[in-house]
């Protein structure tokens, strides 16, 4: 436990989150915008305690911490809900209550998610998370050695079957047409550290037996979710969380669709490419 007086760090669990008690305003001032990126790469997820962050706050904080990344639309606030006359990509969302990474048709993920708590629903809709890092970390050696140079293909209409596991050929071709991309199973970053690139935008591996391949991806899936990984939270309105997109995986937990549950993200740029 760190011990600043307006700045203190309580570990979650020994492998994934911490809970950063801080005024609003030093985490507005950008004092401490270093000490939350490392542990935000050591940790995988910050959670900020009812901050009560506006829509402002948020912008701002986030820029602290490093290059801000607006939307594709270009606006800064990204409007986390079901609700369609509120966020116009609201049924690709539905793929976000199975665990993944943003951006992966990108060669330069964004760095990490700020997510604030506006609206809740009455049951449901924890987000669960699972540090990659650590996962790879504590791999077996041999499985290490299996996995080093194998390569994923990683497209959109994958993450929209599992919610819609039968759509229309019109529907599967408008979902190929949005990207698709080939990544390796581990991602050696600059930093030296290893993670793992997975989650439910994996087709399949190359070079591999489809059903082995398969097997594979689940094996990794659920060993990196697995409790010592995992943090799943519960959320207050006020809450804000941070969570490193190149090391961690993510997931909401089912509530009812018409609930209207509201989130709002900021993001920062990514920095480094997948490799």
């Amino acid at each position: 436990m760190a011990t600043a007086t307006a700045f203190s760090i309580e570990d979650i669990k020994p492998e994934i989150g911490a809970r950063i008690y801080a005024d609003k305003d030093v985490l507005l001032g950008g004092e401490y915008a270093d000490r939350i990126r490392d542990l935000l790469e050591e940790k995988g997820v910050l959670l900020f305690p009812q901050v009560n962050f506006n829509d402002e706050e948020q912008i701002a904080f986030t820029k602290t911490l490093g290059t801000f990344a607006p939307e594709k639309r270009g606006s800064e606030i990204y409007k986390v809900t079901l609700d369609k006359t509120q966020t116009s990509t609201a049924d690709y969302l539905k793929g976000a209550f199975y665990w993944h990474f943003d951006g992966f048709v990108n060669q330069v993920p964004i760095r990490a998610s700020i997510l604030s708590a506006k609206v809740l629903s009455p049951t449901g809709g924890n987000t669960e998370f699972a540090n990659t890092y650590a996962a790879y970390d504590a791999l077996p050696e041999e499985r290490k050695q299996q996995i080093e140079n194998l390569r994923a293909v990683h497209a959109l209409p994958i993450t929209q079957m599992y919610h819609t596991p039968e759509p229309t050929y019109e529907q599967f071709l408008e979902w190929k047409a949005l990207g698709r991309s080939e990544l390796p199973l581990v991602w050696k970053h600059e930093s030296g550290r290893k993670s793992l690139v997975i989650g439910n935008s994996a087709v399949n591996i190359l070079d591999m037996d489809p059903l082995e391949g398969l097997e594979l991806l689940v094996y990794l899936r659920d060993w990196a979710t697995q409790d010592r990984f995992h943090y799943s939270h519960d959320w207050t309105v006020g809450d804000t969380i941070i969570w490193d997109n190149t090391g961690t995986l993510h997931r909401a937990m089912p509530y009812p669709l018409d609930c209207g549950r509201m989130m709002h993200r900021t993001k920062l740029q990514g920095e480094e490419a997948i490799f």
